[in-house]
């Protein structure tokens, strides 16, 4: 019998993309934000607004972990 590896979300799997996307460094970022604000509706960029947040939260909450309790 063959082991299921756990799914993933579909939170998670749009995470991947974001991030698979955005991590080609020849990429203009500045560039995508234009051609973005130009084609979705504001409704869509604010929910772009609410991933930036969420995700500067958890990088700021997993530093403070890491800062407050360290494993040594």
């Amino acid at each position: 019998m063959s082991r299921r590896l756990p799914t993933k979300t579909k939170e998670e799997k749009i995470a991947d993309q974001i991030a698979n996307l955005t991590s080609d460094h020849r990429l203009d970022l500045d560039e995508v934000g234009r051609q973005v604000a130009r084609m979705i509706p504001r409704t869509t960029y604010n929910r772009l607004l609410i991933i930036t947040e969420a995700a500067e939260f958890e990088l700021d909450s997993s530093i403070t972990r890491h800062t407050h309790e360290p494993l040594f």
